[in-house]
């Protein structure tokens, strides 16, 4: 047994509409053997995993996983089971998994849903390294395992503030996007995005930022507007720290100069001796150091968010209460045992950490870690009271007096944050502190939250919601419009119509495509650019107010979508290509792949569908939005049914095309006055011109927009780069297309049939990993169209070999009716062309269906310009033409 591979599915999927991770594996020589028929097997995997005794499985009830696991079942399908299991030890309850045939008889792929990445994907590893060791009789450690998985976690783990404000986003269905592997993340899309790490807003002021991160620079603007703060500078040294106390007096708080997390923070001391090794700590964290007057109070915490106080916790240091038995180290350990308690942000609570500053406190109460305090006795542990060292919060956000929230509101403001955690000493929350004094001791511009969604005592405070609610009032968009287009042919022609309808109609267009990607007329991205990470591209470009999304196999198969959904999702058809690619084997199956487009729609929206398409009714059923149905064939009885029922639709009549719009017909455009048409004869324009009509229609373009752009639509490098770009060379045209598949080919051809005037030469080629029935059918298509055919191949070959590709599309073109004198191979595409071009006479029509574009191109402006250069100096010659 082996493992593949594994891969995330960060987004929506061909699996689920929720992220999963998919591991793929071979049972080579376990691929026919049930559990039951492996000695000991099931009995060992459920001591390691007992929890898989409470699994349903199939049965539907507790225990039926092991009733299967007797019966016999296979090791795919344990293992499965497995990566729930492990994720449930890690702390994540999910319930969806499932495992089927990929490929070669014994490779298999499992998927199941994740809450976290690290852990899903780490749990399909630690799941097959116990199946490996219980099939070879090795011993595992399962704690040593989980642990390693929880520590990769704590790496990767969102935040508890950033965490907090992505589930507030998602309960307002506003879209997420993790930038890199921290806490940096944007919500929304597009020009209404807002990026957001922990705390720290778009809305904030990196100014502000900077001011809160000089603490002495604060203090000193706090001070200015008559809001009290300590006594006390900065300094480099210890010696400098005497003149400073010499001023103030004791006691004093010595603190890293631009800490955080009170780390290295010592307070109350009381003495030289104290400060000068709370001094050496502090250097530890700092290069300055900050000396102040010590406040005496409680320790309040006030969360401001956009001139608003959402919440207030009184912050207790970190302690243990005696039990007249244990030492402070076993009280210690103890406490962190707490299910509350974790590493880092974790959990609610962090545990207790034992470290210089903890040591020399206890020194300075005359303790150590070995005493054993008396029943009820409570003993700090830190004199900072902040989570991140083991304290506690209280929620008093009821107690706070209205003198202490304007002060509060005001700091924030006079140091320019949207967000702001106000640390104030005060003896009572409760009443003014201008009346029982106190001072604001630290403004915090990326304040936790996690002490307010989870107070140790008191009610819980939702400061996400707040933030959220601030960035996205509610009635203000947060997302642009999407629009996906995919289908076998016709989406990156569609993609494109679609981009100069919505330009016209005066929107700021992100669009993505086979092309590149372009924001407007800008190209930002160059090659082949139809995946999920091209997407985001668009999405996170503050530029865009609306984008249109060329969405292809590979991508959806591979990594799922880029978006959560979209407004309108456009499928143009379901044709035989790239069939026995990435476990896609049928048509019904790449029917099922290109419907997650259709699927992933938001309720309200609508899916653009081919009325004519074969595997429409399978289609239809996987769509839960409003539908927009586009046929040439108005008799269609799916169309008609559709406008009976008062659904919208695009259609051909009388070489029109007509949108009905639920309650009346209305004329958009007469197919000839749509230059990608070619006078209407190029039928597969036609359909990718009513799909794009139909999405524009359903997203609220006015028709004489759609016309006025779809009668500047041409084929050319400009409109429509790679798809039946005509060029002119002199006495015979070349073309330029992008057909690669049996559809596209007969398409073309087709078209060309009706506007030929002399030969038509073609210059074929098919991908490599096509099968080798498709590419013998494209030599037929070719052999019954061309006059005479020049067959290249492409350079990535595909795993094929050199020349292999190239016989087939030769036998197919002799099947087709083309004789052996008038085809032959020329495995450069380039050399392919320009012997074209050289042997071309007056009225042939060369098409190239091409791999690479930019060097044909060259190529074609190369060989036209050396025509132009001979007709100019001998202006009375004729170029002679040699039959091919």
């Amino acid at each position: 047994m082996k493992l593949l591979r594994t891969k995330v599915y960060p987004g929506r999927n061909v699996y689920a509409h929720f992220p999963v991770v998919r591991a793929d594996v071979d049972l080579q020589d376990y691929v026919n053997i049930p559990t039951c028929d492996i000695k000991g097997f099931n009995e060992e995997l459920l001591k390691i995993l007992p929890g898989l005794t409470q699994h349903k499985c199939s049965i539907g009830e507790v225990g039926g996983f092991v009733i299967r696991l007797n019966r016999g079942t296979y090791l795919a399908h344990v293992m499965e089971h497995m990566t729930l299991e492990i994720q449930k030890l890690l702390g994540y309850d999910l319930k969806f998994g499932k495992a089927r045939y990929l490929e070669n008889e014994s490779v298999y792929y499992i998927v199941f849903s994740y809450e976290n990445p690290t852990a899903g994907e780490e749990a399909a590893i630690l799941a097959f390294d116990i199946i490996h060791a219980l099939l070879h009789k090795e011993t595992i450690d399962l704690e040593k395992g989980l642990q390693q998985i929880k520590d990769k976690i704590a790496v990767n783990e969102l935040g508890p503030s950033t965490a907090a404000i992505v589930e507030e986003a998602k309960k307002r269905n506003i879209p997420v996007t993790r930038i890199g592997g921290n806490s940096l993340i944007q919500l929304g899309y597009g020009k209404y995005a807002k990026k957001v790490e922990a705390t720290i807003t778009e809305n904030t002021n990196c100014i502000a930022v900077d001011i809160a991160g000089d603490k002495e620079l604060t203090n000193s603007i706090l001070h200015i507007h008559g809001i009290p703060v300590p006594e006390g500078r900065a300094v480099e040294n210890y010696e400098e720290s005497k003149s400073i106390i010499q001023q103030i007096g004791f006691p004093v708080v010595v603190k890293p100069y631009n800490g955080n997390q009170g780390k290295g923070v010592s307070l109350n001391l009381k003495s030289m001796r104290e400060v000068k090794k709370a001094f050496t700590i502090a250097k530890k964290y700092s290069s300055k150091v900050l000396v102040e007057k010590y406040i005496l109070g409680k320790h309040y915490r006030i969360a401001v968010v956009g001139e608003e106080v959402v919440a207030v916790s009184e912050r207790i240091a970190a302690h243990v209460i005696g039990d007249g038995i244990n030492n402070i180290k076993d009280l210690i350990d103890r406490e962190n045992l707490n299910p509350l308690r974790g590493e880092g942000h974790e959990k609610p609570l962090t545990k207790i950490n034992i470290d210089d500053v903890m040591l020399l406190l206890l020194k300075k109460s005359g303790r150590s870690l070995e005493d054993i305090p008396q029943q009820g006795e409570i003993v700090y542990l830190r004199e900072n009271d902040n989570l991140s060292t083991g304290g506690v919060a209280i929620d008093v956000t009821e107690a706070i007096h209205p003198d202490n929230v304007r002060l509060a509101i005001n700091a924030a403001r006079v140091i320019g944050l949207d967000v702001a955690g106000i640390d104030i000493t005060t003896p009572d929350i409760g009443r003014s502190i201008g009346q029982e004094g106190g001072a604001v001791i630290e403004v915090n511009a990326c304040p936790g939250i996690r002490m307010h969604h989870y107070p140790s005592q008191g009610e819980k405070r939702n400061v996400a919601k707040t933030i959220i609610d601030k960035l996205f009032p509610e009635g203000q968009p947060h997302s642009i419009p999407i629009v996906s287009v995919t289908g076998t042919n016709g989406k990156t022609t569609t993609t494109r119509m679609l981009a100069k309808i919505f330009k016209e109609s005066g929107l700021l267009v992100g669009v993505t495509s086979t092309g590149g990607v372009f924001v407007q007329e800008e190209q930002i991205i160059h090659g082949d650019t139809t995946g999920p990470k091209s997407a985001q591209a668009v999405l996170m470009d503050k530029r865009v107010e609306l984008a249109v999304l060329e969405t292809a196999r590979g991508g959806i198969v591979n990594k799922g979508l880029g978006y959560d959904l979209a407004d309108i999702g456009v499928l143009t058809n379901i044709g035989d290509d790239h069939l026995g690619i990435d476990g896609i084997n049928t048509l019904e199956e790449m029917a099922d792949v290109k419907s997650l487009i259709v699927e992933a729609v938001k309720k309200e929206g609508y899916a653009v569908l081919n009325a004519e398409d074969s595997y429409i009714d399978r289609i239809m059923e996987r769509v839960e939005c409003n539908i927009v149905f586009f046929s040439k064939d108005l008799s269609n009885e799916i169309l008609q049914k559709h406008i009976i029922n008062k659904g919208k639709a695009v259609y051909l009549k009388e070489k029109t095309i007509f949108i009905f719009d639920g309650e009346k017909e209305i004329e958009v455009i007469e197919t000839e006055k749509i230059p990608a048409t070619f006078g209407g004869v190029l039928e597969h324009n036609i359909e990718n011109s009513m799909a794009a009509i139909a999405a524009a229609h359903a997203y609220g373009i006015d028709v004489k927009i759609i016309y006025t752009a779809l009668s500047q639509f041409y084929t050319d490098a400009i409109n429509n780069p790679g798809r039946f770009n005509v060029f002119d060379m002199k006495n015979f045209k070349v073309i330029i297309d992008y057909g690669h598949n049996i559809d596209g080919y007969s398409k073309v051809l087709e078209g060309l049939k009706k506007i030929k005037a002399g030969r038509l030469i073609g210059v074929i080629g098919v991908p490599g990993d096509r099968t080798d029935i498709n590419i013998l059918k494209i030599g037929e298509i070719s052999g019954k169209y061309f006059d005479y055919a020049y067959i290249k191949e492409d350079k990535n070959l595909r795993g094929r070999k050199v020349g292999e590709v190239a016989e087939f599309l030769k036998k197919g073109c002799g099947i087709g009716g083309l004789n052996e004198y008038s085809m032959e191979i020329q495995l450069c595409e380039i050399e392919a062309l320009k012997k074209a071009m050289t042997k071309a006479e007056a009225g042939d029509m060369i098409i190239v269906f091409y791999e690479e574009y930019v060097p044909l191109v060259e190529a074609i402006e190369t060989f036209k310009n050396k025509i132009d250069t001979v007709d100019s100096e001998v202006p009375d010659l004729k170029i002679a033409r040699t039959s091919p």
